[in-house]
């Protein structure tokens, strides 16, 4: 992966998660879903796994390492594979393989079930994790696309060129 395209995949996940943090605290200030709280709850499973809890101030850290490092990243190196012709198609569909990934990997791994059943809120939790996930991952692809849209276009217009013997 060329250096502007791993530039790029930091910054569209670091604009991404802090779109992210931003939704997750107006979440939490409006009181939606209280007993929801899956940052928390991925801290504490964190904690009990390295048995060392992590500071308050510092535990929003570990979001910024996920979103912008781990999956923007990951995301830099899917995006040309990813179906979908547009950028927003291309962010729902990681949203959505995102969203199944925390709905049967990480909530049940926090003691919530999968899609958080246990929590006995119904499909709440799982509809708002869906919507976070499809705005983050949205908001990635959408940065993604326009920070390495110049690179695209002018790799598509320059003819391959053969190196002299």
């Amino acid at each position: 992966m060329k250096l502007h395209r791993v530039l790029s995949s930091l910054l569209a996940g670091l604009g991404a998660t802090t779109v992210h943090i931003a939704l997750m605290e107006i979440k939490h200030r409006a009181g939606i879903l209280p007993r929801f709280e899956p940052y928390d709850d991925l801290q504490r499973l964190l904690s009990s796994v390295t048995t060392h809890a992590s500071e308050p101030p510092l535990s929003w850290l570990f979001s910024y390492i996920n979103g912008a490092l781990i999956l923007g990243l990951l995301f830099g190196q899917l995006f040309v594979h990813l179906p979908g012709r547009t950028a927003i198609v291309k962010g729902a569909v990681f949203g959505v393989v995102a969203w199944l990934a925390m709905g049967f990997g990480m909530l049940p791994l926090t003691g919530h079930g999968v899609f958080a059943r246990e929590l006995g809120l119904g499909g709440l939790p799982a509809m708002l994790m869906l919507v976070m996930l499809l705005i983050y991952a949205t908001v990635m692809s959408l940065l993604y696309a326009w920070l390495t849209e110049p690179v695209r276009r002018r790799e598509d217009r320059e003819p391959t060129r053969c190196k002299p013997d």
